[in-house]
């Protein structure tokens, strides 16, 4: 048996709604951050030479250390991303929903 408090929710446009928005910013930043790694992980296995090519002649540091620290950068930024709309459009969706469905 389902619940009617649950039904109701489903029921609601803004519900279906939220559930669109949240559904493809999470693919969207998910994509760019497996695309970064795995194109990362293809040089490794395939171009290693492009990853361990000195960032300059008297450089200790080769150009992998800053490519890896950048996706690592991105990654951290997009989850900041994703918490701005969570805890801004997406919570003013989710108290509205709620709002709506307990009256």
């Amino acid at each position: 048996m389902s619940n009617p408090v649950y039904a109701r929710v489903r029921q609601n446009p803004k519900f279906h709604e939220l559930v669109k928005k949240r559904s493809r910013l999470a693919l969207g930043l998910s994509a760019i951050v497996l695309v970064s790694y795995y194109t990362f992980m293809m040089v490794v296995a395939f171009a290693p030479q492009v990853l361990r090519a000195p960032l300059s002649e008297e450089s200790a540091l080769s150009v992998g250390f800053p490519v890896g620290a950048a996706i690592i950068v991105v990654s951290w930024l997009l989850t900041g991303v994703y918490s701005h709309f969570a805890n801004g459009e997406f919570e003013t969706l989710n108290d509205e929903i709620t709002r709506e469905t307990l009256q």
